[in-house]
């Protein structure tokens, strides 16, 4: 036995006290450390108020960044309470702000429902902020405190009267621990928005100070529903073709659980359900979902064979049928969750399904009747489903003949590398087989691959998924990454279990072509290979522009002010080179600026935000000039894209 060993005694257990646990390991509790992490400690904050308005006592919050990334949240609800807390000898305030599991969450008296932490969340903040200052306006008076990593600096005092009520907490996050310490504008307000849809009646503002335009004002955005989930779907569906003009809708209560259901069918091929409980985003579904999906199917089934609408079909209709081209939001509120998992994203009440199935069935079965063109409209969308997922049952058939897996073997354009461990591997994607050849010799052949795509793949938003599965390009796309179709859940679904690389990594040329190119594929992995972004396993290659040399001294350049800066160094008299291609570049230049780890820049794609996500795929590679071009215009000044 070691020295080691045999000194491990009572005295090597610590024990932590108050907030230090959430010092020590903050991502246990707020997931992690990163810029998700500084954005989850106002989500926190904001859930508390918005609580409050769930229970009815606040109509209004604010959100402002201040100048210092500090953040202040206010709210017109009753105020956090003040009065001397029995059991643990301070106020209320104190105990909330300070002690980890406490808040009114727990009382069934205070709160119906509650999406919040259960009293982890803002002491958390508390916990992470170098500084935090909440403000009470109660009984007719303002009450404040200060705190610093997460201990009171000052005691609770009275520093004014008021005639209203609410909370104003401001924390400054604690740049230690977080890796970022900016908080980004578009980020919150995606947040605020849904917040907005999902609590109709609640009007919340964002403001920035950071940003103030010409006339002296900050940037700010003001986010209102008056109907809720009906607009959620309209906004999401916002830039796709409808396929009935209405947004049908409920709002009900069964067996206890609130539920609000929206939903509508457009002339897309995907299906696009986003399911939330308590104003938390289920990103992994659960018993609401299933009970969504049970009730749809089974009511449009029983609608169409009662009405003889399937008798022409020629095949067997599934429940993936019923879903195509249909996008809807699902709301409930569950007074105790349970969630499956620390993160919640997979709601586990077995209460819930049967709740949601029996409301979105009845008001299903009602709108059927009173609509019969719209249902008869929905029952061929559904028909032409099944005819096409034949069809592609078929093309996903061919794909796993040819996979690797099965003999098929692989792609004989990829130049695969010699190690088999997942983790270290990594591919890249390259346009043309010049810039393929470049990459060939550029690659460490260890653990790097190369897929040389020809021309611009097909773009898979405006297409069946048959004519997906048939394309050439695609086909080997599964082929070289060893990913397989079909998983226990989905049927369609992408199956990553066997995939090969763990970076897949899409390196275009930096010109109009590069860029579309590399969009196509995103919306590739986006719509068929989800599970690759989402796993973080997607990258973007990011390769010179240029090249200066002033005598002996060359320097890589990423864009002009790079430039301009070994100009201001050496002299107007340099030499530039501008790469418009991979292709021109030599496979040493090509290693050691693009693929050599230590000296590349890559970056990670990864979805913030789903349902926003889709909006910006269907806007981009859809049918419709106007919104691409105003979004084009809206980003302009962010690309430097040379044609």
């Amino acid at each position: 036995m070691s020295e080691q060993e045999e000194q491990y005694s009572a005295s090597n257990i610590q024990v932590l006290e108050g907030l230090e646990a959430v010092r020590k390991r903050p991502a246990m509790y707020i997931g992690d450390i990163s810029e998700k992490g500084l954005h989850h400690l106002v989500y926190e904050v904001v859930d508390n108020s918005i609580d409050e308005a769930l229970a009815g006592y606040a109509s209004h919050i604010e959100v402002t960044i201040n100048e210092n990334n500090s953040i202040t949240v206010v709210d017109n609800g009753r105020g956090i309470p003040v009065d001397m807390h029995q059991k643990e000898h301070k106020s209320a305030l104190e105990v909330v702000l300070t002690v980890l599991h406490a808040g009114g969450k727990f009382d069934k008296g205070s709160y119906k429902v509650s999406g919040g932490l259960h009293g982890v969340g803002v002491s958390c903040v508390n916990a992470l902020s170098t500084y935090l200052r909440a403000e009470v306006r109660r009984g007719g008076k303002v009450y404040m405190q200060e705190y610093s990593c997460g201990k009171p600096t000052t005691e609770l005092k009275v520093i004014g009267e008021t005639e209203t009520t609410g909370t104003t907490i401001t924390f400054l996050p604690d740049d230690s621990i977080f890796t970022v310490s900016v908080y980004d504008y578009d980020t919150l307000a995606k947040r605020l928005r849904d917040l907005a849809f999902l609590n109709a009646g609640i009007t919340l503002t964002l403001t920035d100070k950071r940003h103030i335009d010409e006339a002296g004002n900050p940037k700010q955005d003001r986010f209102y529903s008056a109907e809720g989930l009906r607009e959620f779907v309209q906004y999401i569906d916002s830039n796709k073709e409808s396929l009935i003009n209405d947004v049908i809708d409920l709002r009900t209560e069964r067996n206890g659980v609130p539920i609000e259901v929206a939903l509508t069918y457009n002339s897309s091929f995907n299906e696009n359900i986003y399911s939330y409980v308590n104003n938390i985003n289920t990103i992994e579904g659960g018993t609401h979902l299933s009970g969504f999906r049970r009730g749809l199917t089974t009511t449009l089934k029983k609608y169409a064979e009662t009405n003889n609408l399937l008798k022409n079909a020629k095949v067997e209709i599934t429940g993936d049928d019923f879903r195509e081209g249909l996008t809807a939001v699902i709301s409930v509120k569950v007074l105790e969750p349970q969630f499956e998992g620390q993160t919640k994203t997979k709601l586990g009440n077995s209460e819930v399904g049967p709740a949601v199935s029996a409301a979105v069935s009845e008001t299903l079965t009602n709108y059927l009747e009173e609509h019969p063109r719209e249902a008869q409209t929905i029952v061929s969308k559904v028909v032409l489903a099944a005819q096409a997922r034949q069809a592609a049952y078929k093309a996903r058939q061919n794909v796993q003949r040819k996979s690797p897996m099965s003999g098929g073997g692989l792609p004989g354009k990829l130049s695969d590398c010699s190690s088999r461990t997942a983790e270290d591997c990594e591919i890249f994607i390259v346009e043309g087989d010049s810039a393929g050849g470049t990459a060939v010799d550029a690659r460490d052949r260890r653990y790097q691959a190369i897929l040389p795509l020809r021309g611009k793949i097909l773009n898979v938003e405006k297409a069946m998924e048959h004519r997906i599965l048939d394309n050439e390009e695609i086909t080997n796309l599964y082929r070289a990454l060893r990913v397989t179709i079909g998983t226990e859940d989905d049927p369609k679904a992408a199956n990553v279990s066997r995939l090969a690389y763990h970076k897949i990594i899409i390196m275009t040329d930096a010109d109009v072509d590069g860029a579309h190119i590399a969009t196509l594929l995103m919306t590739f992995f986006f719509r068929c290979m989800r599970p690759v972004i989402e796993h973080g396993y997607l990258y973007l290659a990011t390769p010179p522009l240029y090249k200066c040399k002033m005598g002996k001294v060359e320097e890589y350049c990423w864009d002009d002010r790079q430039v301009q800066q070994f100009k201001d160094k050496y002299g107007e008299k340099i030499n530039i080179q501008r790469y418009k291609g991979l292709g021109e570049m030599s496979a040493q230049e090509l290693r050691e600026t693009t693929m050599a780890p230590g000296e590349r820049m890559l970056k990670q794609v990864n979805i913030k935000d789903a349902a926003e996500a889709d909006r910006i795929f269907s806007m981009l590679m859809g049918e419709d000039v106007a919104p691409r071009r105003d979004f084009i215009e809206a980003n302009a000044n962010y690309a430097n894209i040379d044609a």
